[in-house]
């Protein structure tokens, strides 16, 4: 992965970066010790309009349909500094109880989109079962998608550009995993130890299945 903080390349069973030394707890100092409770969908800056937390709702549902194991949120907040919003995003995906979330996942099972609209910010962060089959590389490409947007102030048009290509993305991982893995065994997400980073998320050890057939995405 890479640190939330100075971006380098560390593992994800580092109790801290060995570069710059950040870690949950360090999150949890700037941020804050208890959870916040809050929806997958929410908009603290105010910049979506009813129809468009339609629409959002609507695409991030769509993801769960599909891809049963997982959960999309989006939150949307001023931090502030610009700096904050990698840091934020990864303590607020590990350390936020997501109340309209399937009860049955683990925050490691969870994609969340970050934008602060005041500092012209946006990040995307994922747990750590869904390390086999993303990539920075794949969240550089779905944010790109919402990139022109964010900055015409669309933000719902933006999200939803990018959870388009992160459907794309998705299926093409699972048809490869479809075709890589041993005849008639199921596609297993592998989870991280739970001290990695020093504890930052549960760890989940599920199966996917085949999501229902559905027509395809296009970016």
């Amino acid at each position: 992965m890479n640190c939330p903080r100075c971006v380098q390349r560390i593992h994800r069973a580092a109790e801290s970066c060995p570069h710059c030394g950040f870690s949950i707890a360090d999150a949890d100092v700037q941020f804050g010790i208890d959870p916040p409770q809050i929806r997958c969908l929410t908009d603290s800056a105010g910049i979506l309009r009813r129809r468009d937390r339609q629409s959002v709702e609507a695409a991030m549902e769509k993801i769960t349909r599909r891809f049963p194991q997982i959960f999309v949120a989006l939150y949307t907040g001023s931090l502030g500094d610009v700096a904050n919003i990698r840091p934020f995003s990864f303590w607020l995906l590990n350390r936020a109880v997501y109340e309209d979330a399937p009860s049955h996942m683990a925050n490691d099972a969870g994609i969340l989109v970050t934008i602060d609209p005041e500092s012209k910010a946006a990040t995307m962060v994922f747990g750590y079962l869904l390390d086999p089959f993303l990539n920075t590389q794949d969240i550089f490409e779905c944010l790109s998608r919402a990139h022109p947007y964010w900055l015409d102030g669309r933000y719902a048009d933006g999200f939803l550009k990018a959870l388009n290509h992160l459907e794309v993305i998705l299926r093409k991982k699972f048809k490869k995993a479809r075709r890589d893995s041993e005849p008639q065994k199921p596609w297993e997400l592998t989870p991280h130890p739970a001290e990695d980073l020093g504890q930052g998320v549960r760890t989940l050890d599920q199966t996917i299945a085949e999501p229902p057939p559905t027509e395809e995405a296009t970016s």
